[in-house]
């Protein structure tokens, strides 16, 4: 009987094993596969030239010296931080308390929201870029050209994004609970937010925040549309220097997927550190 078990026993370890490691070539594959771009965009960015060989014909670094010395770039780089800011900025003020309010005080308007949130999918870019066009070309609200119609488009952009991870996180605490306890703890209820709810939603609301980021660092159709070269943004920029060096392209990209991913990974150790 102990010889029967034991054989079994190994023979599950061994289906353990083979299925583990089936899984770990399932993901290093398709991590490889998602890489594969990123990689052959870099290697580009730092090939002084790359001719009909598999390999470049050399490495150099000057068109990364290049970009960050064109003050054009800095300057289009600094206006997509500021507009991509300011609208985090505001969607967090507004968008936060409506989704607590929501969840907290009106339960019932969940399923108006749900469908609110669709809109800004709905509704092609395109589309209420033109209507955008006709309302605030003129007086007295003349916003095209500026960023703050930009920072006003963007907002509804992230309204989705950060409406649905806040309503994922509310959902995964006890709200009323909570409250409750606080109340009765004689807190009241901004402080009972502030020092209760906001710790327990923190990693939903930092997730809402980095998807939303990158969204924006990379949208094209509004800024296009609506300020093009007026107020050149970081994609703007990308847009109107196609025609030269598909190396100097090449950095460029490479440069604003490194900063999301360094912007991504300082807020994750913020983050851990915050729970320690």
């Amino acid at each position: 009987m102990q010889n029967n078990h034991a054989l079994a026993s190994s023979i599950n370890n061994s289906h353990k094993d083979s299925g583990l490691w089936f899984h770990k070539v399932i993901l290093v594959s398709v991590a490889s596969l998602l890489a594969l771009p990123i990689i052959a965009t870099f290697f580009y960015s730092i090939a002084s030239s790359w001719g009909a060989t598999v390999l470049p014909d050399g490495l150099s670094l000057k068109w990364y010296l290049q970009l960050w010395q064109d003050p054009r770039f800095l300057m289009a780089f600094l206006r997509s931080l500021i507009i991509c800011f300011a609208t985090l900025l505001i969607s967090t003020l507004v968008i936060l308390p409506m989704t607590f309010a929501v969840f907290y005080r009106f339960p019932k308007l969940k399923g108006l929201m749900d469908l609110l949130i669709i809109l800004p999918f709905a509704i092609p870019p395109v589309v209420s870029s033109v209507g955008l066009l006709q309302i605030f070309a003129d007086e007295p609200f003349m916003l095209v050209g500026t960023p703050w119609i930009l920072i006003g488009t963007y907002f509804t952009i992230t309204l989705p994004f950060m409406y649905r991870a806040l309503a994922n996180s509310f959902q995964g605490i006890h709200l009323h609970d909570l409250m409750d306890a606080a109340h009765l703890l004689g807190a009241s209820t901004f402080s009972a937010f502030m020092t209760i709810v906001l710790p327990n939603i923190r990693k939903g609301m930092l997730v809402s925040l980095l998807i939303s980021f990158s969204f924006l660092m990379g949208e094209f159709v509004f800024a296009n549309i609506l300020v093009g070269t007026r107020y050149e943004t970081l994609q703007i920029y990308l847009f109107n220097m196609r025609q030269t060096s598909g190396h100097f392209t090449s950095a460029l990209v490479m440069s604003y997927f490194l900063f999301t991913l360094l912007l991504t990974w300082l807020a994750t150790r913020l983050n851990r550190s915050g729970d320690e």
